[in-house]
């Protein structure tokens, strides 16, 4: 019915998608107001966006906080309510709100304000609160910002990638008086894990490799509710490392991509995707792994467990929950988190606590499984007096997953962590996963980055004067023109170099230009 502010361009498949993904896609009895997640397929090119400083904040963020130029989020507020003057009966309405930054905690907590208000006192609403969202500050890693928003200030903290991995966030928050107090959001993005993975939290092990290795994975879920909460935890998995694959947190038969996964032509894509209409059952059968899970319900004691099943029992619409799949985990079960969560059950220990201990316990087997790989790669870093100032830079050396299984006897992920079980059939299979590329692809990027900066540092050094003395005037053009060009990229590039190493690399390329005679100064000046 209306999007706003009204200049934003949407293409038409888009707004189809968007329409289709804003509302449950099963019949939902359920009356009242839900909230829900879905991330969508960019269609149609890029397109400029007003943020300049894409570049800056991604560099800043941790991995899993970076501004997604492919793809849009969707958080929606859903209201329904008997209404006999509606057709059908009721009133089904929803407000979506659409950014590339998957800040789910923030965007549903101002829906939670936004949405009541807009269904009564529609566009009007809309227009105050763009008003006011137009004057808060853009997303600065490692700060804390006051939003204020309809008579509300959220107070929030915008994670950096400098942060220690699994430091609860700081309580510096200083109050500086606001009044009213602040609405505090712990967590921009994190949601409750334990409350998500209740259902599941005995085969915890065997969801984390299924989200290392990339594997192909749905989720079938009562509500949108349901279904985004528990793939958005899934992907959250595996922080600090990256999840490089797709993921869909709600995905409907309207969907532009149904064919695409529904086709039993070809394997199932790398992609874990939450559904609530039964009808996926059949389409999806041929997926290895369906999680499906009923209601969340946060009870006293620990909720049944699911049962891991063979895929052939998932006929009916009526399949009980439980892991659908035939996988065999790697590594064997972690008897003392279970333990540990139980004690916090028959404490009542507040879910958040319990949430912690979970996110720390995968924090501590991501590390402990990207580490040794860390260390590999490192190594093929070329040594540092290997770098002249006269010379491209050597090389770095190739990965070779041979040489890297080798290092694992001695400084393997057994060093770190207590679980036993096949690592190395582990690592092989990562090996094939887009995990482990874009992994590989990230260090290799800023490997190379810090040799170029290494490399400027060696020239800075360089005794200019003296490389010159017996060089040709073509030679010293050639190096005027290559000094130029690694300026010019480690300033686009952005490259871990300080500034006065960049100034004294201009300093050096006036200095030789001044010495070369006045006809090549004039070329070399307009050039």
């Amino acid at each position: 019915q209306l999007v706003y502010p009204y200049d934003f361009r949407l293409t038409e498949k888009e707004k189809t998608s968007i329409c289709y993904l804003s509302f449950p896609d099963s019949y939902s009895g359920g009356l009242g107001d839900t909230q829900f997640s879905f991330r969508l397929r960019q269609s149609g090119g890029q397109r400029t966006t007003h943020y300049e400083d894409d570049g800056e904040y991604n560099r800043e963020a941790p991995l899993t906080l970076q501004r997604d130029s492919a793809h849009y989020f969707g958080y929606v507020y859903f209201r329904q309510v008997k209404d006999s003057s509606m057709k059908r009966g009721y009133f089904q309405k929803s407000l979506v709100l659409v950014s590339r930054l998957p800040y789910v905690n923030l965007f549903q907590s101002l829906l939670q304000l936004i949405a009541p208000e807009y269904f009564d006192k529609l566009e009007p609403c809309l227009e105050a609160v763009c008003n006011e969202i137009d004057q808060w500050p853009p997303p600065v890693p490692g700060q804390t910002l006051n939003l204020p928003v309809m008579g509300v200030v959220i107070q929030v903290r915008i994670p950096s990638r400098v942060d220690k991995p699994g430091s609860s966030p700081v309580k510096q928050f200083n109050q500086e008086n606001l009044l009213p107090a602040p609405l505090v959001l712990p967590s921009i993005h994190e949601l409750d894990l334990f409350r998500c993975f209740q259902p599941v939290l005995i085969h915890i092990q065997m969801l984390w490799e299924l989200m290392l290795l990339g594997e192909p994975i749905v989720v079938m879920a009562p509500s949108p509710t349901v279904s985004s909460e528990m793939v958005l935890s899934l992907t959250s998995c595996l922080a600090p490392l990256r999840y490089c694959c797709d993921y869909r947190p709600y995905f409907t038969i309207h969907d532009s991509e149904f064919k695409e996964y529904t086709t039993r032509t070809q394997a199932p894509p790398n992609i874990v995707v939450g559904v609530t209409n039964p009808f996926f059952i059949k389409t999806l059968q041929h997926w290895p792994h369906i999680l499906r899970v009923g209601e969340l319900r946060m009870s006293g004691d620990l909720p049944k467990q699911v049962k891991v099943k063979k895929l052939a029992k998932l006929k009916t619409l009526d399949t009980k929950p439980g892991i659908y799949t035939s996988y065999k985990t790697f590594l064997h079960k972690d008897k003392t988190l279970i333990k540990r969560l139980l004690k916090g059950i028959q404490r009542k220990r507040p879910s958040e606590v319990q949430s912690a201990l979970l996110r720390r316990h995968l924090l501590e087997l991501t590390q402990s499984f990207i580490i040794p790989l860390e260390h590999y790669i490192a190594s093929l870093m070329p040594l540092q007096r290997a770098i002249t100032p006269w010379k491209n830079p050597p090389q770095i050396r190739p990965f070779r997953q041979e040489d890297f299984m080798k290092t694992l006897e001695h400084a393997g992920p057994q060093l770190t962590c207590v679980l036993k079980g096949d690592w190395l059939g582990l690592y092989r299979r990562f090996f094939k996963s887009p995990n482990f590329d874009g992994w590989y692809r990230q260090r290799h990027k800023e490997m190379t980055q810090k040799l170029e900066a290494l490399h400027l540092e060696a020239i800075c050094e360089a005794n200019i004067v003296a490389w010159m003395k017996d060089k040709s005037e073509v030679e010293i053009v050639d190096l005027v023109l290559k000094l130029r060009e690694k300026l010019v990229r480690a300033r686009c590039q952005h490259l871990p170099v300080k500034e006065e190493t960049l100034q004294r690399v201009s300093l050096y390329i006036e200095t030789i230009i001044g010495s070369l005679p006045e006809d090549l100064q004039t070329v070399l000046h307009h050039h």
